[in-house]
């Protein structure tokens, strides 16, 4: 996202931007299908992952005043070159992570023509590739969104339609209409030999991606070393909170093998909204929906293009990405960012349902995004030994125990996503065990084998360097 260069990031603008990039409504499709076991692996995933993701970010901002985000911070701990594998890892995994955005603002966007075509996959390809690179189109005008059109997208397309789903599912309570789901004792805590059960950790793992994403705009944030810890512990609370309550307001109302995660959410609001006659406001809500949808991608179409510029800028990347527009902005590695989603859209015609195309893309996404997280909580554990005796405004509890802790638990949080990420679901038809284990892993090893390249790219760029300058001296 692009701010403004004054610092004008207030507290609460800060949360929303947090928010808005993390906390979709478009995600709680996929953790309605697990029913209400959904309650313990979000809590289970919030203490491995979440809080733990947020504590890090939140003591690693405030030993850097000037600069953030997972490059710096990597950077500073193990070098470039690591430095650079972690921000590849953040960008690539966004050019899996579009699609799936994309798809849901597709197929909400199906409630103003045809509901049934959100089972099109030609559809859902045109409007997808039409709308991102409308978008990129408009940053490459030099188009500054301001933190104030993150909070309003936040506000009008995420907290408003979450607040009336959760307000609907509770008058569907307290009415006694007929529940999709119970709250038993063996629902609320599944057996945990079950497969199934923890393959639902991937889909609320990427519901918990880029904690850290906003701390890169860290220039423009009034009283950074105070305002981020503050803002990261009330976009942990809103998240959790909306995100668990939520899912379960989908999952209440629609059978299992009903909920489509291209448009779930449209289902479950057509459903309630029809029982209490309020049919006519869909149009209305379909649009703040989408509202939020593009105000979230605008949110993350620049900043992970922004830590890969730095590394262009190093040299790990040929000169011509390097290059701004008279905007300030970019462009070339947006365009190229553009193409690559692009490509990756045909993954729609890879798998032989939508359902399966979205869980791929979120499975390739999220356990891109783990590896990413792996290099940090090991540089976080780095930093807190070299910087020992930096006097910080925010530091985890228990000092350099307490680091251990919690960044420990955030290792065994990724250790688990990584894992069972290679397990293709039982409920989403993926096209057989072969299929989806074949494409999923030419898809990880296709993404992370360009930074080999690069890696040589740049050796060999500074071995000329230091040969001209030799030269030079004799």
């Amino acid at each position: 996202m692009i701010i403004p260069k004054t610092k004008s990031i207030t507290l609460f603008a800060l949360v929303m931007l947090m928010a808005g990039a993390i906390d979709s409504i478009r995600n709680l499709p996929a953790t309605a299908l697990f029913g209400s076991s959904l309650i313990f692996f979000f809590i289970f995933s919030a203490i491995v992952f979440l809080i733990p993701t947020a504590l890090v970010s939140a003591e690693l901002s405030s030993y850097f005043s000037e600069k953030g985000g997972i490059f710096h911070w990597t950077n500073q701990a193990f070098g470039k070159k690591i430095g650079f594998l972690a921000i590849w890892l953040q960008w690539i995994n966004t050019m899996v992570w579009f699609p799936s955005i994309l798809s849901f603002i597709a197929g909400t966007a199906t409630y103003f023509i045809d509901p049934a075509l959100s089972t099109n996959k030609l559809y859902l390809m045109s409007i997808i590739l039409s709308t991102f690179w409308g978008l990129t189109w408009v940053n490459l005008k030099g188009l500054h969104i301001s933190a104030k059109f993150s909070s309003f997208c936040a506000v009008v397309g995420m907290i408003i339609p979450m607040a009336l789903i959760i307000l609907l599912a509770f008058i569907w309570l307290i009415s006694g209409k007929p529940l999709q789901i119970h709250f038993t004792a063996a629902e609320l805590f599944p057996s945990l030999s079950h497969t199934d059960n923890w393959i639902s950790l991937t889909a609320i793992m990427a519901a918990f991606l880029g904690m850290e994403l906003a701390t890169v705009h860290i220039k423009e944030v009034i009283n950074p070393k105070k305002t981020f810890p503050k803002a990261l512990f009330f976009a942990v609370l809103l998240i959790l909170a909306t995100m668990i309550l939520g899912a379960l307001a989908i999952a209440i109302v629609l059978p299992e093998n009903k909920i489509n995660l291209v448009n779930g959410v449209m289902q479950a609001f057509t459903n309630f909204l029809a029982v209490y006659h309020l049919s006519w406001s869909i149009p209305i809500l379909t649009v703040m929906i989408l509202l939020g949808s593009l105000g979230s991608i605008v949110s993350w179409l620049i900043s992970p293009a922004k830590g890969l510029l730095h590394a262009a800028e190093l040299g790990f990347l040929p000169s011509f990405f390097a290059k701004k527009n008279t905007q300030n902005i970019p462009s070339r590695l947006l365009i190229t960012q553009a193409i690559l989603v692009s490509l990756f859209c045909f993954a729609f015609l890879l798998m032989p349902s939508v359902n399966g195309s979205y869980w791929l893309l979120t499975a390739l996404s999220t356990q891109l995004y783990m590896l990413m997280y792996v290099i940090m909580f090991i540089a976080a554990i780095a930093l807190k030994i070299k910087f020992k005796n930096k006097v910080t405004s925010f530091n985890i509890p228990g000092g350099k125990w307490g680091m251990w802790l919690t960044s420990g638990l955030g290792l065994i949080g990724c250790a688990i996503t990584l894992f069972i990420g290679f397990i293709p679901p039982t409920g989403i038809d993926v096209g057989g065990f072969m299929h989806y284990e074949i494409v999923f892993t030419s898809g990880l090893i296709g993404m992370i084998l360009p930074v080999v390249f690069f890696y040589a790219y740049q050796s060999t760029k500074n071995k000329k360097f230091i040969i001209a300058t030799e030269l030079l001296l004799e």
